[in-house]
């Protein structure tokens, strides 16, 4: 043999060693081809942990577990002379809905004969007891046990959220936990906190025959995993406060937000109308989904979040962001004095002032539009000719406050608002001068674009409640926040989230504030909000009063309390409500007051709010908006349901005649009773 041919054997000799190593090895001292070998005969059986327990800051738990049950279906184990009938029979179904529910599980995606599908839902424990005893002659149907939420609390269904079904998509993203009829948080805290909710499944390997009957435990369960139940968590939430905002919000459409400004704590999430979160568990759960999300009658959309997805124009509240950047800029001062004793004139605009010829704090104390008018305007005038410079730099201030962007929190929705910019300008510019001639519109007019209105919080500023509070809560600190979260605790151990620990600046430097607080403490003491003022507590606080095209006014409200070492921030918007002192203020200073004195002291103001109802402002700007679009009807009166109304009213009325006679001959036979000796 020739060494050409030793060398050939020698590779071949050592790519053979090679396959029989690896071979070897796969076989000995790993159990991928035995698994794969017995794919028929052995199967894992999963086990679903329980969800962690929601419990609000003060320990009272919101969200706990209770099972459910299910019954599934395996085509595998179906036999021959099923009897259809009897089975159906014993589930209270008919045969066509048998058919029905058998052929739809055989067209789902994930659908496998060996797998068990689900058959039936939300079953009742009378439902189990019934079955239990029987399903046994049935193998290819089996009782599956997985927990459902059971909500302790009657409120707050948007802050909380829901689970459901994952969807095909939900299993695509993460395709190494979730099977078909696995569970996961829809909105709310529950999807935020999903993973730490969810716990871990627990897995047996188990061997089953021919026939897949079990027969023990694959390798003595050396491969089986623990199921680990899901972390418990703990919210910023104050329920107690949450309560009685949702409460006040019944009947009106908007939100009241709390927070404590020294490490963004969210205290109150409120939106409205608010939503019962029973309404996402039991048999019902999909129809009720389904009509919460079709409730837009009246504008109603319970399902829209309006603390963190409404954005709003913030009225005269922003006047005090107005005022921060103005003096940061360097356009004016606290000493600064405007010539506003005839109001606002610009160029042929006329806006009625408040209050005269006044410096800084006067001006916050009236809420004078003229004042701020005239200092976005200083604003827009720094850089003459370019006034797209100024807003930019404005805007850059703006957003170190958290407003017009993502605030970057722990909450599964939200919006971003808007802090327009020089471009956004520049390109509405452009799209007037098409109707001008005009070719120039890098100098775009302040009033032709409406930017001039932004100064008083009109214009295009949009902010959404959260980012009110947000900003708010940075003016009491003179100057920097804590981002907002919702989550205080995680397994009784603080929120480890970085996001929430690092504190942001903002650009106005921190001299700027005190003039701004002054302010806000003479709205209180004598100014537009002086009817609020409290004998138990201090507060700083500021008006606004929103002008919509629909309507009445949004009523607009923000609040700091106490003054001189804040606890809270309160901030509450109420949709086509009028003044802001008159409904968003009562509502922020009774929240603040729950907080820091332990009680509801003013029970007028409480009684106020939960017994108002804005719903026919609301049904009035519905039924103008359908006559505008020539879709409304009038409704004309059904004589059926009247005449039904009217039996039952006349119904009603016989059965308390009969009940009063026969409670007048009592008490007389009673009376000419004599008493036994």
């Amino acid at each position: 043999m020739n060494t050409r041919h030793l060398k050939i054997l020698s590779v071949l000799l050592i790519i053979a060693l090679t396959f029989v190593a690896r071979l070897s090895y796969l076989q000995l001292f790993t159990d991928r081809y035995a698994l794969n070998a017995a794919n028929t005969s052995i199967k894992i059986e999963y086990i679903i942990p329980q969800r962690g327990v929601i419990f609000d800051r003060n320990g009272k738990i919101m969200v706990g577990n209770q099972p459910a049950y299910e019954i599934s279906f395996t085509q595998a184990l179906m036999k021959g002379g099923f009897d259809t009938l009897a089975f159906c029979n014993l589930m209270k179904i008919t045969k066509s809905d048998f058919i029905n529910r058998i052929t739809k599980i055989k067209k789902e995606k994930y659908y496998s004969k060996l797998t068990p599908m689900t058959f039936m839902k939300d079953l009742s424990r009378e439902d189990i007891a019934r079955v239990q005893e029987i399903i046994f002659k049935y193998p290819a149907f089996n009782i599956v046990s997985r927990p459902q939420r059971q909500y302790e609390v009657f409120t707050s269904g948007n802050l909380l959220g829901y689970t459901s079904e994952v969807n095909e998509k939900e299993i695509k993203k993460d395709s190494t936990y979730y099977l078909p009829g696995d569970f996961i948080g829809k909105k709310g805290v529950e999807k935020s906190y999903e993973k730490e909710l969810r716990g871990v499944k627990g897995m047996k390997y188990i061997q089953k025959d021919i026939k897949l009957r079990n027969i023990g435990s694959y390798k003595n369960g050396i491969l089986d995993r623990d199921v680990i139940t899901g972390k418990d968590i703990t919210l910023t939430i104050d329920y107690d406060l949450q309560r009685m905002a949702e409460e006040m919000l019944v009947n009106k459409h908007g939100a009241i937000v709390a927070m404590d400004p020294n490490n963004g704590e969210i205290l109150t999430l409120a939106s409205g109308p608010d939503i019962d979160p029973n309404l996402f568990t039991g048999p019902n759960k999909s129809k009720n989904l389904y009509a919460l999300s079709k409730d837009t009658l009246y504008e109603n959309k319970p399902t829209f979040d309006r603390s963190v997805q409404a954005a709003y124009p913030p009225g005269s509240t922003f006047k005090l962001l107005t005022a921060l950047s103005a003096m940061q800029m360097g356009v004016m001062t606290e000493n600064t004095v405007f010539p506003c004793g005839g109001g606002f004139n610009y160029r042929g605009l006329r806006i009625k002032g408040h209050g005269g010829a006044d410096p800084l704090i006067p001006a916050i104390q009236v809420s004078s539009n003229c004042y701020f008018s005239y200092a976005y305007l200083a604003i827009l005038n720094k850089y003459p000719g370019n006034p797209s410079k100024g807003v930019d730099e404005w805007k850059e201030i703006m957003n170190s406050f958290g407003v017009g962007e993502f605030l970057n929190n722990d909450l599964a929705s939200g919006a971003k608002g808007r802090i327009p910019s020089g471009e956004f300008y520049e390109k509405r510019q452009k799209s007037l001068n098409k109707y001008s001639g005009k070719k120039d519109y890098k100098n775009w007019d302040p009033l032709a674009t409406g930017a001039v209105f932004n100064g008083m919080g009109q214009g295009d500023v949009m902010i959404t409640p959260l980012q009110l509070a947000n900003y708010v809560s940075a003016i009491a600190n003179k100057g920097w926040y804590y981002t907002p979260h919702i989550v205080k605790s995680i397994d009784g151990k603080p929120n480890p989230d970085p996001r929430f620990k690092k504190k942001h600046k903002t650009l106005v430097d921190p001299k700027h504030f005190e003039p701004v607080l002054k302010g806000m403490e003479a709205v209180i003491l004598r100014g537009t909000a002086h009817g609020l003022k409290s004998n138990d507590f201090t507060q700083l606080a500021k008006t606004g009063t929103a002008q919509v095209p629909q309507g009445k006014d949004n009523s607009i409200f923000v609040l700091i309390a106490p003054a001189d070492k804040p606890k809270i921030v309160v901030v509450a918007v109420m949709e086509h409500a009028g003044f802001g002192a008159t409904w968003a203020g009562p509502a922020c200073t009774v929240i603040a007051e729950k907080y820091i004195t332990g009680d509801v002291k003013r029970e007028n103001l409480y009684k106020k709010m939960i017994t108002s109802s804005f719903m026919p402002e609301y049904k009035r700007q519905w039924v103008a908006d359908l006559k505008r679009k020539g879709l409304y009807v009038d409704p004309k009166p059904d004589s059926i349901k009247l005449k039904k109304i009217q039996d039952s009213l006349n119904f009603i009325k016989e059965q308390k005649i009969k009940l009063q006679k026969k409670i007048d001959e009592e008490v007389k036979n009673s009376k000419n009773t004599k008493p036994m000796k």
